[in-house]
Formats: C-alpha cells, structure tokens, sequence
C-alpha cells in the first residue's frame, strides 16, 4: 500500500435524532474497513449537514417518518447533493463517486429520480422476511452473491412501487430484488433493491442489522410490549429465533455493505484485493 491514500467516507445520518441501531451498526461495518477509509458523519435532518462533493463514498442511512418531499430545510441541498454526484459519474472517466442508499434514503432517491411510486403501506412491514432477487439481481455483483430468497430485516411504513423500467434501464440502472411473495393479499410487492447506477446502490430493507444490535432491539420492554401488542406473542418469538440463523440476516449483514464497500474500495484504487466474505 506504499503511497496509499485513504478513501474518504461520508455517512448521511437521516434519523432525525429518534434513537436506533442502524448507524452502530454502519460504524461497526466502517471499523472493519479502518486501514483504508476516513470516515465524516453528518447530521442530515437535525443540523441539516449534507457533505460535498469531495468524498469517495457515501452511505445514507434509513429515518424515521414520510420520505416525500415536505419543505424542510435540509432536503434541497440533499437532493442537490445526489444530483451531482450523478452528474459527476456521468462526466468522469476516473474516480467516480461510490454510494449506498438505506431504506429511508432508497426512497427518497427513487421518487426523486421518478423510478418508482412512493406510498404509505396498507399496515406497516416488520420483522426479518425473505428477500427474492430478479435476474439481474442474480447477476449483480452485490446482491448476487446472496442465495435465492435471502432474508433481512425489514421496517417500513412507506414504501416504493411499480418500476419504472424504462427510465430504471435509460438512467443505467437495474431492478434487483422485491419483498416475499404475498399470494394471499391483493398487493404489489415493493422494489427492495435498485442499482441507480453501476456506482449507486440502494436497498428498501436493514443490511446493516446484526444479531447483536436486534436482540438488544427486541430486548427493550417498550419495544417486545410493542410488537406483541401489534403482531402477537409468536411472530415476536419467531423473530428471536430467526436472529440464532446464522444463515439470515447474519448472512445479509456481511455480505452487503462490507462487500459494496471492498468492490468500491478496490475500483478507487487498483492496486488493492480486498476480501470479501463468501456466501
């Protein structure tokens, strides 16, 4: 690694001060990558801090509340950042700009680049569901590594719909994965996975959720008193249970973020050979 700079990473933080595990366990995938990364965190919603253009990577994390636009402060500038970092990878032949976008985030950027349709669920999504890939999900260098269905944590009260495939295809981009097969409800199945860009990856699940943080999740009387209340004594058990598998979301933890991580790592700087977990 003679000369060897590290890349720079800015982590967008979209919980709006509402406490959460997600971005301990985004710092806790970030300390794996330590020798090779710098990392900045803004405070997007709260202290309206949204980075500029000159980092490497950016990751945006999930948030509370309605992801459509509603006037506030700090969401011109964060659209105004994707924006660019578009227009950057557009025009340059070197040293693109790498991003992963989480669930809250991931629809925010897919109604603003009018990929999908954004609306608020029949009843919230909760809990650890299997996850189907596409064929291009299959082939994504990503996504592709993980079996058929995998599984994750899902949370939503929103959610983003009805692909716009065409412009999905023009802008470069490509459909990935949707959530379980429902059969038994008349609804369309959400997009839970999007390449924007060979450079711009996003999700609609928690990749980031480990065994750890969700056990200490479900652990909290406010939250067991919660779920029991809303979705019974036995889907909470149930979801418990799934955290021991260490095929699940223990699986899907390492394998998405740490990989997009070491693919973008490796694309800013050739002479390095990441490892990358196998699945």
């Amino acid at each position: 690694m003679t000369n060897f700079i590290p890349v720079r990473v800015a982590v967008l933080d979209l919980y709006n001060s509402e406490p959460n595990e997600g971005m301990r366990s985004i710092r806790t995938i970030l300390d794996r990558f330590s020798k090779f990364i710098e990392c900045s965190f803004f405070d997007v919603r709260q202290n309206n801090e949204v980075p500029d253009l000159s980092y490497d990577i950016y990751i945006s994390s999930g948030g509370p509340g309605c992801p459509l636009p509603a006037g506030e402060a700090w969401e011109e500038p964060f659209y105004a950042l994707w924006d660019k970092l578009i227009e950057h990878n557009a025009i340059a032949e070197n040293k693109k700009k790498y991003a992963f976008l989480i669930c809250h985030s991931f629809q925010m950027m897919a109604h603003h680049l009018g990929f999908g349709v954004v609306s608020e669920r029949h009843s919230p999504s909760f809990g650890i569901f299997p996850i189907h890939k596409t064929e291009d999900g299959n082939n994504d260098r990503i996504i592709g590594r993980l079996p058929e269905p995998f599984f994750a944590v899902d949370s939503r009260e929103w959610q983003v719909t009805t692909p716009d495939i065409d412009k999905i295809v023009r802008s470069g981009g490509k459909l990935l994965c949707l959530e379980k097969i429902r059969p038994h409800v008349p609804y369309e199945r959400a997009i839970m996975g999007l390449r924007f860009s060979d450079e711009i990856l996003g999700v609609q699940f928690h990749p980031e959720a480990d065994a750890e943080g969700m056990y200490r999740y479900f652990d909290r009387p406010d939250k067991k008193e919660k779920i029991i209340e809303h979705y019974g004594s036995e889907k909470y058990y149930d979801m418990i249970e799934s955290l021991s598998d260490p095929n699940k979301i223990e699986l899907t933890h390492h394998a998405i973020i740490p990989c997009f991580l070491a693919d973008a790592i490796e694309h800013l700087n050739p002479q390095l050979r990441m490892q990358k977990a196998t699945v």
